[in-house]
């Protein structure tokens, strides 16, 4: 295991400490207003120049969600963050609207946050989008960094065992929406529920931009998996945690690695971005400056994962493609799609996703072979990308009212709500 990498790592980000230090003092000398130079061509580049290497060298903290009131039937109302369960490589925060009487009692949402790479809050919009009209709860997954050895192994078994825990500590009335990662262990774990006839059985999963079967349309990132093998994984991705984290020597995938992965199958896109902040700040478009901080302050933020987590999910999805072609266990048991029945299915896609592809998560459809046709629906969104599918304008204006008719769709025909009127969905079938 690669011990060193993890370490040089470390000592790197200590070594340039003080480089940030006299950055950021020469960027505070240029900055202010009593300095002539301040508004000179020299002073706004020297500023500029300044925080864009602090940017680049710093390490970037869990951010947070921090939202602002929401209106709910006319009434602005708080949003309180409560841990409502909690393990040690995961919670669950309920987005709680501050208590008034006569505010009608809203669906309940999970959102199942992916465990690769960025924290919970990358779903930030997704939650955000939806708080006014839903109960929203999130996964807020631990970084593997900060799980000491004593709490024990975490992999893809857990997980599911963990979204089974989360399903039933809820209720049936929840609706599970799993945006990319997710969707593999969601559809398992009610696939599991089902099998045993689980009351706690959700009313409706909604699976975003999800690797269900990375052999349609292979992307990339699908291909490289499948090239490579397990074994290239366990040799070339594999680290220790160093002192002085509380994760000392746990076996993890560290986010740093995942993030320089992602970064450079679009390298250029990123490059571009960054000269336009560089120009942006020189001219003083504060507003342009600020949309491409807060978008990098996000995606930066990285966190690490379980070693056996890690190269359980490489190994079942992407490599043997466990799932499609029905050789996926649980704790020993055989993880059959067919046994779905009750739980409704929405799968929602991206145009242009180069994570997973077109295809990849409406093959969910052909495998839920007994979910009945007016409880599965399928959406794909014309020109968007991977992180389009669950955030920015097209999400709330395109595929979230989508979503929201369909959990409400899928919760009045529930089995378990008995035979009532349903309302149509516009959307593209199944």
């Amino acid at each position: 295991m690669q011990l060193p990498l993890y370490m040089w790592y470390e000592a790197t980000h200590a070594l340039l400490g003080p480089a940030r230090a006299l950055s950021g003092s020469t960027k505070i000398f240029y900055n202010n207003p009593i300095n002539p130079m301040s508004l000179s061509p020299l002073g706004r580049g020297m500023s500029a120049a300044c925080e864009m290497f602090e940017r680049a060298t710093r390490r970037y903290g869990k951010p947070t969600f921090d939202f602002k009131p929401v209106s709910v039937d006319g009434v602005s109302l708080a949003i309180i963050e409560d841990v409502v369960w909690t393990k040690p490589f995961c919670n669950i925060v309920h987005f709680r609207k501050q208590f008034i009487k006569n505010v009608v009692e809203q669906p309940k949402i999970l959102i199942v946050a992916p465990m690769s790479g960025h924290y919970a809050t990358l779903l930030r919009g997704t939650v955000e989008t939806f708080l006014p009209t839903h109960d929203v709860y999130i996964t807020d997954w631990a970084d593997a960094r900060t799980v000491p050895l004593s709490a024990g192994r975490f992999d893809l078994d857990d997980y599911i065992d963990y979204v089974i825990e989360m399903a039933e500590l809820l209720g049936p009335d929840i609706h599970l929406m799993a945006v990319c990662q997710p969707a593999v262990p969601v559809i398992a774990a009610i696939a599991r529920m089902e099998a045993e006839n689980n009351p706690a059985t959700p009313c409706s999963m909604t699976l975003m931009g999800g690797p269900i079967d990375t052999r349609e349309s292979p992307t990339k990132v699908n291909l490289l998996a499948q090239d490579r093998g397990i074994d290239w994984f366990q040799h070339n991705c594999i680290v220790h945690v160093p002192l002085p984290n509380p994760g000392f020597m746990r076996q993890v995938y560290p986010g740093f690695l995942q993030l320089s992965g992602f970064m450079a199958m679009n390298i250029d896109r990123h490059i571009e971005a960054h000269g336009e902040m560089f120009n942006h700040l020189v001219h003083g478009d504060g507003d342009s400056a600020e949309k491409h901080i807060d978008f990098y302050d996000e995606y930066m933020a990285v966190m690490d994962l379980t070693a056996e987590f890690y190269l359980q999910t490489v190994d079942t999805v992407f490599v043997r493609h466990a799932l499609p072609k029905g050789e996926m266990m649980h704790r020993g048991k055989h993880v059959n799609l067919k046994a779905i029945r009750h739980c409704a299915l929405m799968t929602v896609e991206g145009e242009k996703d180069d994570i997973s592809g077109v295809g990849q998560t409406h093959a969910a459809h052909k495998l839920c072979v007994n979910i009945p046709d007016e409880r599965r629906a399928h959406w794909v969104q014309p020109k968007v990308g991977h992180y389009g599918v669950f955030n920015g304008s097209r999400f709330r204006n395109d595929i979230a009212p989508r979503i929201a008719a369909f959990m409400a769709n899928s919760a009045v025909g529930s089995p378990k709500a008995g035979k009532r009127n349903v309302p149509d969905l516009e959307l593209i079938g199944a």
